[in-house]
């Protein structure tokens, strides 16, 4: 009797010692892995115009793309393994749901997300992601509205989807710009396919124009579909993956991903060719020579470029009140050296200097954008990515 009571309490105190380690594992396991986290934690920084006031919003997303402000101040993420999530009063939304079927192979997800110019009353937002389709992969961009409640997504519809699918899984593009009227500027990278940049029968390496309802604008060079594809306003782009308009002066701004150097700040004009694999100021990155060299009749120059490359993932123009010694200045989101980067401009838009920020702070900086309230916000593509926000830090 007393033996099968010693066993009873050995087993008793087993079973208690198992369950203690499992809750404890467990509770290790939880911290470990990325959740969504609102920190009030905030950090400044020193630059060339005084200091600055970094907060992180939140944590715990995976991969996000791109941010965009709702006229609420909700802010609206993508999340490249196909998620589309709203940040608000300090809580992240579970997903939206009716996001189309999203093929995240490599560089490709659910990539950009634009709000209509008319968002507040017609709730209408547009997409850019990498699906599967004949051949492989690629770009498409759809037209959807946000319901009401904000939980999912209804009257989707494709305005567009590239010609030439392919099983690569690079160079996808792809941001969104809107103009004044309306229309979408998005741009696609080569595909990891650099001839294709050349062929104006190619989506591939190009940067595209369409009308909020797919259609084709008068404005485009290949409108009649003759010499090229009806959507492409420009070619010999490697891989364009910030795309803005100036609100200053409404010239559009492109920049993208050379090889090894070679990243370039563009303004591109219908029918124009900006040269990849051509002309390039990057190298391969055996090391081989690209092209024919940095420079030849017919091809364009960029405004800008850097070698080493940065890998810049988006472009921004400061037009805000809260910083207002930045006026006109671009600001690039950087992968490759984890920063973000300031190019000062001169009174007719002649780029003067570069000042680079937050280097290795915050970990790849996917996009950003400036707030109405003149901040910027920031996203980083990690695992357990970010939302940032920069402000001027108060004065003591």
């Amino acid at each position: 009797m007393q033996r099968w009571l010693l066993r009873a309490a050995l087993t008793n105190i087993q079973a208690g010692f198992a369950r203690s380690t499992a809750a404890l594992l467990s509770g290790f396991l939880c911290l470990a892995a990325p959740q969504p986290a609102f920190a009030q934690r905030a950090q400044e920084f020193s630059t060339q115009s005084g200091t600055v006031l970094v907060e992180t919003l939140a944590t715990g997303l995976s991969h996000p793309w791109a941010v965009e402000v709702m006229p609420d101040g909700g802010l609206i993420v993508t999340e490249r393994p196909g998620r589309l999530r709203i940040l608000q009063g300090g809580k992240l939304s579970p997903p939206i749901e009716g996001v189309p079927d999203v093929a995240a192979r490599g560089q490709g997800g659910l990539l950009d997300v634009a709000l209509d110019p008319k968002f507040a009353t017609n709730r209408v937002l547009y997409l850019t992601y990498s699906a599967r389709g004949d051949g492989g992969y690629g770009t498409v961009l759809v037209r959807a509205e946000l319901s009401d409640d904000q939980r999912s997504l209804t009257d989707v519809k494709e305005l567009f989807r590239m010609s030439k699918f392919t099983g690569r899984g690079q160079h996808f593009g792809s941001r969104i710009a809107i103009d004044k009227d309306g229309s979408l500027f998005f741009g696609i990278g080569d595909r990891g396919q650099r001839d294709r940049a050349q062929d104006p029968r190619d989506h591939a390496g190009a940067i595209l124009h369409i009308n909020p309802d797919g259609s084709i604008p008068a404005s485009n060079p290949y409108r009649g579909g003759t010499e090229g594809r009806a959507e492409i306003w420009s070619k010999g782009h490697r891989n364009p993956q910030g795309i803005t308009f100036d609100q200053g002066d409404g010239r559009l701004l492109t920049v993208e991903h050379g090889a090894r150097g070679g990243d370039e700040v563009n303004n591109p004009q219908p029918g124009k060719n900006y040269g990849w694999p051509v002309v390039t100021y990057g190298k391969d990155y055996s090391g081989a020579e690209i092209g024919e060299g940095t420079a030849k009749e017919g091809y364009e120059q960029p405004l800008y470029y850097w070698d080493p490359s940065i890998a810049p993932g988006a472009l921004a123009v400061y037009r805000g009140s809260m910083f207002p010694e930045w006026d006109g200045d671009l600001l690039i989101a950087a992968l490759k050296y984890k920063l973000l980067a300031r190019l000062e401009r001169d009174e007719n838009g002649a780029i003067t200097s570069e000042e680079r920020l937050f280097d290795g702070e915050f970990g790849r900086i996917r996009d950003v954008i400036v707030a109405p309230d003149g901040a910027l916000l920031m996203v980083t593509d990690e695992e357990n990515g970010a939302v940032l926000r920069v402000s001027k830090a108060p004065t003591q």
